[in-house]
C-alpha cells in the first residue's frame, strides 16, 4: 500500500510552451507574477527533468491555491499547465496528485516497483 501524504508545503504549476506560443507563456507568467505571491522560476526552452517540453515553473503556497488557480483556468491562453502539490514524494506528487489544464502530457517518471 502506497505510503499516505499528510502535508502539502506548496504548489508548483509548469507552463509548457513552445517557441510559436513563447511570447503567450510571458504574458501569462507576467500576469501571475503581478497578481499574486508566488516565486517564477527560470525559463527552460529544452525539456528538463520530467518534463518533455519547454516550460517554466511557479511556486506558490497552499494558502495562494485557491487565487492562482481559478486565475490559471481563466487566463491560461490555451496553454497546457500542470499544478500539483509539494508534498516531499516527487514521483506520487507529479503522476498522482497533480492536475492538469489543458491537454496531459506524458511526463518522463519512474517509481519503485
Amino acid at each position: 500500500m502506497a505510503k499516505r501524504q499528510s502535508e502539502i508545503t506548496g504548489y508548483h504549476a509548469h507552463v509548457y510552451y513552445d517557441p510559436d506560443t513563447r511570447e503567450t507563456a510571458g504574458r501569462v507568467r507576467e500576469g501571475m507574477g503581478a497578481r499574486f505571491d508566488v516565486v517564477l522560476g527560470r525559463w527552460h526552452d529544452v525539456p528538463v527533468g520530467p518534463h518533455p517540453k519547454a516550460m517554466y515553473q511557479v511556486a506558490f503556497a497552499p494558502d495562494e491555491f485557491a487565487r492562482v488557480v481559478p486565475w490559471l483556468m481563466l487566463n491560461r491562453e490555451g496553454l497546457d499547465v500542470l499544478v500539483h502539490p509539494s508534498t516531499g514524494e516527487h514521483v506520487g506528487d507529479h503522476r498522482d496528485r497533480s492536475l492538469w489544464m489543458g491537454t496531459p502530457l506524458p511526463l518522463r517518471l519512474s517509481s519503485p516497483s
